[in-house]
């Protein structure tokens, strides 16, 4: 029924659209000049009364409905569950609602299907409510704003002050999201190191947090802090980037310079495209491609050489990432080489300079602000990688430089830790959101040294 009501609301838009449009003409008999707005301007603000007020019910109906369902769900079904734990019945209420609508689980029994049909009841129940309540408040607006429509009517500053505040509430979303998604790491971060010393999770060389509480030397259920030391990630996460970025950026940056100043008309329109194909194959396409081919490809030379390659190693790792990203390489340098002035070639043409002087000398420190940036999004996406690491890196935190021995990063680990049904209040646990706090501390710190490179090398042209 909602899928219905939301289809309905889009075409009650489009139609009060072409409603409000006619309208306006119809009332200066064609005259457009006549109007104070124009009349698309008056078909949108019948579509705004009319479809808008309607369609923020639904989804404030959409947030709130669960919430509510649960609740009178858990109400009646009160002296069942007052033996329960608060995750006990949190399951319970999922299971049943899982039953109600279609879902699977575990195992059922009689109270989880009544639940299930109480459910079935409340929700028809509600859906029934919202869409009178969206019948009715959508009439409304039709009416008002079809009354409305004169030839000295504003709407234009009615949609005008509606556009506005739906694009300060779109600010205020993304900003606030930001917000809440740096104190969530924060808080959580600070109730780890409540239980193990920062020093110890910044310095410490051993990392091993399956075996978070030990009975041994410690007492039972005691966090063991040793084990939480994460330079072995910081190391396997720095050494696969490294090696991603030995082939990404100089092999992006000569395939940028190529496209751009050397190919022809013809060889860019098909090279261009066929490069940045990579960049839509997904991550664990890659991660299949690094485990069954890469990785065995170099276990086979090193053993031939006499040298021991693990079968997942932080060198075909780093390899695949690389070829990974060498379209955000390219494709962003080659987009900045090409803005640099045509003039500024010319003139060095002009003074005697060949291409490849011309390159070197002049549109490269042209455009090294924007090659900052391109590198800058490519070191971000190798940090923030998973799938390839754990196919062809694997998940042993050693701490080693050696790129022929197995390696995990900080991603993988932060999906290791937060796989399955979790207590948020365990050192395990919160160790993923200090891992967390931790990149996003680096990739900050890489913005800020982004941001005044560029700013120091920034030119103006004409």
């Amino acid at each position: 029924m909602v899928t219905y009501l939301v289809f309905a609301l889009v075409a009650l838009f489009i139609a009060a659209y072409w409603l409000g449009r006619s309208r306006s003409l119809a009332t200066v008999s064609g005259e457009v000049s006549k109007l104070h707005s124009l009349p698309s301007t008056h078909g949108m603000f019948l579509a705004l009364v009319s479809a808008g007020p309607a369609l923020v019910a639904l989804i404030v109906w959409g947030i709130a409905t669960p919430v509510i369902e649960a609740s009178i769900v858990k109400g009646r079904f009160a002296a069942e569950l007052a033996t329960l734990g608060k995750p006990e019945i949190e399951a319970f209420t999922r299971d049943a609602r899982a039953i109600a609508f279609g879902g699977v689980v575990g195992f059922t029994d009689a109270t989880k299907e009544a639940a299930a049909e109480a459910f079935k009841s409340v929700h028809a129940t509600s859906s029934w409510l919202i869409l009178a309540l969206c019948l009715g408040v959508s009439a409304a607006g039709l009416y008002f704003g079809y009354a409305k429509i004169a030839p000295a009517f504003r709407s234009r500053h009615i949609v005008e002050r509606i556009l506005r505040v739906f694009l300060i509430m779109c600010a205020a979303v993304a900003i606030l999201t930001t917000v809440g998604i740096v104190m969530s790491l924060i808080f959580e971060s600070l109730r780890f190191f409540a239980q193990v010393p920062i020093y110890k999770f910044l310095f410490g060389t051993h990392w091993s947090p399956q075996s978070a509480f030990t009975g041994a030397g410690s007492g039972v259920g005691e966090v063991n802090p040793d084990i939480f030391g994460a330079v072995p990630l910081f190391a396997g996460t720095l050494l696969i980037t490294f090696i991603a970025m030995v082939v990404a950026a100089p092999v992006g940056l000569m395939a940028a310079i190529y496209l751009s100043d050397y190919a022809s008309h013809g060889v860019r329109a098909v090279a261009k495209p066929v490069l940045e194909i990579l960049a839509g194959i997904p991550t664990v396409v890659y991660g299949f491609f690094a485990a069954l081919t890469v990785a065995p490809f170099f276990r086979g030379i090193g053993e031939s050489l006499g040298l021991s390659v693990a079968s997942e190693s932080a060198l075909a790792a780093g390899i695949v990432m690389g070829i990974m990203i060498i379209p955000f390489v390219s494709s962003l340098s080659d987009d900045v080489i090409n803005a640099v002035p045509q003039s500024l070639r010319d003139g060095s043409a002009g003074l005697g300079a060949t291409k490849s002087e011309t390159i070197r000398r002049v549109v490269l420190p042209a455009a090294l602000p924007g090659i900052v940036s391109a590198m800058l999004l490519a070191v971000s996406r190798a940090i923030g990688e998973t799938m390839i690491v754990v196919m062809a890196a694997g998940l042993a935190a050693n701490l080693t430089i050696n790129p022929l021995e197995a390696v995990t990063t900080v991603t993988v680990q932060i999906v290791t830790l937060l796989v399955g049904d979790q207590e948020f209040d365990s050192a395990k646990t919160l160790a993923a959101f200090a891992l967390g706090l931790v990149l996003f501390c680096i990739t900050l710190t890489l913005n800020i040294v982004a941001l005044r490179v560029v700013k120091k090398y920034r030119e103006q042209y004409d």
